[in-house]
């Protein structure tokens, strides 16, 4: 993005327009000609000329971009694109690959049309830079103690694999991403940055040793439920709400949330019961992502977010520094056959009304949902809803936001803590889940 030309300046130009000091008359002092001290007042004019002309330059250049935007919508909302690509918070690629070539990488061609909702074309028409591949585990009835074995921990290891396969696969077009700054110079070498997030705490299997594994293995963010409670969190289920567990986070829980400061994973409650929801933003010192969540006042449903927790969310006291992330499944964005990209406009202009438009972004869950809003029917076609949002109003800056800007603000504020923490000396969390009778 580029960045406003402010008022700091301003010392800097005083400093270069003062005269030079010129030496006096004392005794021993060797006093400066006439002509050398008309030498000095030229320097000093030509320098401060200078220093005038780069600042009205920098100023042109910014407001000839911010006012140059075409009159067309969907043309404004191309070159928006093209300067702050698309960063989609949630796409389910991983699971399709599972799901149709039993995560046989030589047998995808991602160069030509898949059969979901992502490919390598849609990604460059859609004005793609990045998104977080979900590694993505099924809920799997485990017990009322969620000590039942299922796998989940196995199957997430094979998804982070396949989806560090295919980016090496495809390292002409995808570029693996563990921060910010490396998520910054993917798309700068016209990568599309690729990041890794797990979908549910059920992945980890009661264990928070697991998710430290994880994170050497690049997942840089942890949804605390997927549809089903675990021993961590309760969720709020898909349409319906499960009876609570916990009550929200568990003591376990809050110790899952500690590490993820610690470590620098973005804590992703997406999926969670309101209460989990609450108390998680209460408790985590780093800021916190909605990776895949609409708004319950444009659609009544469990999975999305009440104004009363969207309220909690900003930068004023008192508030979390969030980002919510508009998810596109129709049964989230409106009633059946009503989800369009204009209802899904909707859910982004209410979080942006409520939050403000500094805490929304864009989590598809593209590839990992059986149908779509008319409009929005695969990557391509995100400059479609970036121009139905420009003819609402939504400025430049608004737009650049919601591409990607509001989340990288949100992940440069969870490294910030991480690093204070560590640098405090924080230690692991070593807690054991209580029901484990093996330790």
């Amino acid at each position: 993005m580029m960045s406003e030309v402010t008022s700091d300046r301003t010392p800097l130009l005083q400093d270069e327009a003062q005269e030079p000091v010129v030496a006096g008359t004392n005794v021993g002092a060797a006093a400066l000609s006439e002509s050398q001290q008309r030498e000095a007042r030229k320097r000093s004019i030509v320098s401060v000329l200078l220093t005038f002309l780069f600042i009205a330059a920098v100023v042109v250049s910014f407001t000839v971009w911010n006012e140059s935007l075409s009159r067309d919508p969907h043309k404004a909302a191309l070159s928006i694109l093209e300067k702050a690509p698309v960063i989609d918070g949630h796409i389910d690629l991983p699971w399709l690959v599972r799901a149709f070539y039993r995560n046989n990488v030589t047998a995808v061609d991602l160069r030509n049309e898949m059969p979901g909702h992502v490919d390598i074309p849609r990604l460059r028409k859609g004005r793609v830079g990045g998104f977080f591949w979900s590694v993505y585990t099924s809920c799997q009835p485990d017990g009322p103690d969620f000590m039942t074995p299922m796998s989940s921990a196995r199957d997430t290891l094979e998804q982070i694999d396949v989806a560090r396969l295919m980016i090496d696969k495809y390292n002409d077009v995808f570029q693996l991403a563990t921060d910010v700054t490396g998520l910054q110079k993917a798309i700068a070498n016209g990568k599309i940055a690729s990041m890794l997030g797990v979908e549910g705490g059920h992945q980890l299997e009661n264990s928070i040793g697991a998710l430290r594994a994880y994170h050497a293995l690049g997942v840089r963010y942890l949804t605390l439920t997927h549809s089903c409670h675990n021993a961590f969190a309760d969720s709020a289920g898909i349409l319906v709400s499960p009876k609570p567990k916990h009550g929200g986070l568990s003591l376990l829980g809050r110790s899952l949330v500690r590490e993820l400061n610690r470590l620098g994973i973005l804590v992703d409650l997406s999926h969670t019961a309101d209460s989990t929801a609450l108390q998680a933003l209460a408790l985590s010192e780093a800021p916190v992502i909605w990776s895949h969540s609409s708004a319950r006042a444009v659609w009544d449903v469990p999975r999305n977010l009440p104004d009363y927790i969207l309220r909690q969310i900003g930068l004023e006291k008192g508030q979390k520094d969030a980002v919510v992330m508009v998810n596109f499944a129709p049964q989230f964005v409106a009633a059946d056959g009503n989800a369009t990209l204009q209802a899904v406009a909707d859910h982004v202009e209410h979080i942006g009304a409520v939050s403000g438009r500094k805490h929304v972004g864009l989590g598809s869950d593209f590839d990992g949902i059986g149908s779509v809003p008319r409009g929005l029917e695969d990557v391509s076609k995100y400059p479609d809803l970036f121009a139905e949002l420009r003819s609402r109003g939504w400025s430049k800056a608004d737009l650049v936001g919601l591409a990607g800007g509001n989340l990288i603000r949100v992940w440069k504020g969870v490294e910030a803590v991480a690093l204070r923490m560590q640098s405090e000396g924080v230690q692991p969390a070593y807690d054991i889940y209580d029901k484990r009778e093996d330790m």
